[in-house]
């Protein structure tokens, strides 16, 4: 008797341990362990996992598009699958992801860059495609380049001011976007001069080289625009080294929030900064649990979502999110931000409002 007592407690256990299971999550990340960026990104979204109770991986693909499908086929077509894969459109991967997924029981989610509508076409509407987050880079970009044209101190009519932009790849959905707001302020703006764009692949050490051949080119530069913190910092180092001041005689702006980004907005050394899109794939876990719980996502603001996330920080807000991101799970309660039991008129507040709470 006392063995089947043993027995029936042990079913039980194992069906309430099914029951309870956490789902998985596998985040393909495109980027490098070398990336403040994205190494930012993963802390946010294993601070979601935590608070939310979700077993997540990630994989760093390191920038290599071909190890991204590859990570992809493993986890579509192996045994151990994933309840969920969220991944980049980096360098149009998507597709193919999409291919590799079609009747292999796990579900997708894509996160900063979706398909082109071109893909889209191509590929269709498909019941695994559980939804998509990204942010605004357009805007982003756009933001960037008005601030600094707002604190270039005034010109005489007739007189130019020469800028530069440095970009991260040409076939990166989220550089393209944040050219197109660079070009769109531009147009706004006939006194500034866009002498050069270059393409210095996100990293540091190719824009600083880069920099260093411009800076003697155009001497006259006063304006460096950057698609991210990393290719700004390299800039900024090439025109220090000739004999420029930051935020004083040439003037950066850079996206990502790390916290060398916002110290040297604290600083004075970059003079536009815009952030924050770091927490997508942290929103994306909220959203992917609510779907595990049987939430209907588009009751509450639609399946694929753009929110403006790259907004300007200013000193103030940088000095509170380099504290924030010393606070455990950034002080955010991810399972507050549920919709299970809210009524249609809620609205998921992923943003910096919520982040400064």
């Amino acid at each position: 008797m006392l063995k089947i007592f043993h027995l029936a407690l042990l079913l039980f256990g194992m069906v309430l341990g099914t029951c309870a299971r956490a789902e998985s999550v596998l985040f393909l990340n495109p980027g490098s362990t070398e990336e403040a960026f994205w190494v930012s990104y993963s802390q946010f979204m294993q601070a979601a996992a935590r608070d939310l109770g979700i077993d997540l991986q990630i994989l760093y693909s390191q920038r290599q598009p071909e190890l991204t499908l590859a990570q992809a086929r493993l986890a579509l077509q192996g045994a151990n699958r994933p309840d969920y894969l969220m991944f980049v459109n980096e360098q149009y991967v998507a597709p193919q992801i999409l291919r590799m997924a079609q009747d292999s029981g796990v579900k997708l989610f894509m996160v900063n860059a979706v398909l082109t509508p071109d893909q889209e076409a191509l590929v269709g509407d498909r019941p695994d495609r559980i939804g998509s987050l990204i942010p605004n880079d357009e805007e982003g970009g756009y933001l960037m380049m008005k601030a600094l044209i707002q604190v270039h101190p005034p010109v005489e009519n007739g007189e130019q001011i020469e800028a530069l932009a440095f970009s991260g790849l040409k076939i990166t959905p989220s550089a393209q976007l944040r050219e197109r707001g660079m070009q769109r302020a531009l147009a706004e703006h006939p006194q500034v001069r866009l002498r050069q764009l270059v393409y210095s692949g996100w990293t540091q050490q190719r824009a600083y080289e880069q920099a260093r051949q411009l800076v003697k080119r155009y001497p006259d530069v006063s304006l460096v625009w950057s698609a991210n913190d990393e290719m700004a910092f390299g800039a900024m180092r090439a025109f220090s080294e000739a004999g420029k001041r930051p935020g004083s005689d040439v003037f950066f702006s850079a996206v990502n929030t790390s916290p060398a980004a916002l110290q040297a907005v604290i600083d004075g050394r970059l003079s536009a900064l815009v952030g924050e899109h770091f927490t997508l794939g942290g929103w994306a876990l909220v959203e992917l649990h609510d779907h595990e719980s049987g939430v209907d996502l588009d009751r509450y603001g639609g399946r694929d979502r753009q929110i403006p996330l790259l907004q300007l920080i200013d000193k103030s807000q940088a000095r509170q999110l380099l504290a924030m991101g010393k606070s455990p799970n950034y002080g955010v309660n991810f399972r507050q931000l549920s919709a299970k039991g809210k009524p249609a008129s809620y609205r998921y507040p992923f943003g910096l409002q919520t982040l400064m709470h």
